[in-house]
């Protein structure tokens, strides 16, 4: 791996990183929790060194990884194995047939990218029912502490003070100007500064809260590209449904 996937990886083996993966995962879980995953094909853009990609792998999703960096591919074989199906390409222009996927997920990716319309674009031309958005929130205190929103005179450097934040708001806007008035789930945890994340009692408590995508760091929208009647999610289930008479 090289130093981009090295360091990528090192911050989440960090208490705060572990932490905030961690929190990042169950909110996608959550998100996706009503999603049909047995024989689903599901893509995602921009999948870095698999972290995500192993958890849609273990929810029991046919996966699929899209990266423009060969050294965060590297890392996600070794990660993954045989388990996903890995290709080396930009968002912007995915060689992929229409509709060839049932679901696709972004997670922190068009913060970093040139041209994030095409991304959605892309999206929206490869899935069949679902886009999974994840984003860092501008209207949070993460962003204040990490991002462009340092104050004056601070220094700035890191990836994170040269990504372009969004807020709810504006990816909203954004993905609807494309594929029209879809239903959406909004939806963010990681409420405190890193500073506190990975900390004990109360930190820990409001960290995990889930909220609507106004202040959390790291914010989910769902966008339904079809009508079709969610199932009952998995974990809804108090004990296995009984067999129909």
């Amino acid at each position: 791996m090289n130093w981009q996937a090295v360091q990528y990886e090192a911050w989440f083996g960090t208490k705060a990183g572990r932490f905030a993966l961690g929190r990042e995962q169950l909110l996608i879980r959550s998100v996706i929790a009503d999603w049909p995953r047995r024989g689903r094909r599901l893509l995602e853009m921009g999948c870095g060194t698999g972290l995500f990609l192993e958890l849609f792998w273990r929810a029991g999703f046919d996966i699929t990884g899209l990266d423009e960096a060969p050294a965060m591919l590297e890392a996600a074989r070794m990660r993954l194995g045989d388990k996903a199906d890995l290709h080396l390409g930009r968002a912007e222009h995915v060689s992929f047939d229409d509709k060839r996927f049932d679901y696709t997920a972004i997670i922190s990716l068009l913060e970093f990218c040139e041209d994030p319309k095409s991304v959605i674009e892309e999206a929206y031309r490869v899935t069949r029912r679902s886009i999974l958005l994840a984003f860092l929130n501008r209207y949070s205190l993460f962003y204040y502490t990490n991002g462009p929103g340092l104050g004056r005179g601070r220094k700035r450097n890191g990836s994170m003070s040269q990504a372009r934040w969004y807020s709810a708001v504006e990816l909203k806007r954004m993905v609807r100007s494309i594929i029209g008035g879809k239903p959406s789930v909004c939806r963010s945890v990681l409420l405190g500064p890193p500073t506190s994340w990975g900390r004990g009692a109360p930190f820990r408590q409001l960290n995990s809260l889930v909220c609507p995508a106004v202040g959390g760091a790291f914010g989910v929208l769902r966008f339904d590209l079809q009508g079709e009647k969610p199932l009952t999610p998995l974990h809804a289930w108090a004990t296995e449904p009984a067999a129909p008479l």
